[in-house]
């Protein structure tokens, strides 16, 4: 995979973006377990993903869990890590894959709904054995946090990412296709 300069800075531009939105915007959204945070760090990937690729998306999220694993979520360890990459990485390729077939507005909601159930479901068995496993967790407790916690946060973080994906989506890949191509204009100037 041959990856331009252009796509290379705004992918970089999206991965920080990301990493900026989680060390500055994160909350708990359900009162019984507010050791779960939503955070908005899905949004630039997701935006990424649209304009290139399933692919695309899932390089990014790869750079943003292993930036966000070594600071602002170094306490979760590579643990956090790969269960950022397992929910993100679900939902990148869902949404991405059905966007690609169907790019327009009507395609991105079709997707980004598909792309938050995935990553909601793939989070069950991901919680069952990585929580269990590695934080100690009795298999019990976090079968009975599915239905009343695990799902609903998903599907909520999941929501809200993709209601704000599909309205700045335009916006700001417009942006940054303008600024790209006004830099090249200003370099053939020079």
């Amino acid at each position: 995979m041959k990856i331009s300069t252009k796509k290379m800075v705004r992918m970089a531009i999206l991965a920080a973006m990301s990493i900026f939105l989680v060390m500055n915007i994160h909350f708990p959204i359900i009162p019984a377990a507010p050791y779960l945070e939503y955070d908005p760090a899905d949004i630039p990937i997701l935006i990424g993903t649209f304009m290139y690729g399933p692919v695309t998306g899932i390089l990014i999220t790869l750079v943003v869990s292993l930036i966000q694993a070594m600071t602002v979520s170094a306490a979760s360890g590579w643990v956090g890590a790969v269960m950022h990459v397992i929910a993100t990485g679900t939902f990148v390729l869902v949404a991405g894959t059905i966007y690609q077939r169907k790019r327009n507005f009507l395609g991105a909601v079709i997707a980004l709904i598909f792309g938050s159930i995935s990553m909601a479901l793939i989070m069950i068995p991901a919680n069952l054995f990585f929580t269990v496993r590695f934080w100690g967790t009795p298999y019990d407790a976090v079968k009975g946090m599915i239905l009343p916690i695990l799902i609903p946060f998903n599907l909520v973080k999941a929501g809200i990412n993709s209601v704000v994906t599909v309205t700045v989506y335009k916006a700001i890949a417009n942006t940054l296709r303008k600024s790209s191509k006004k830099s090249v204009s200003e370099t053939k100037i020079v």
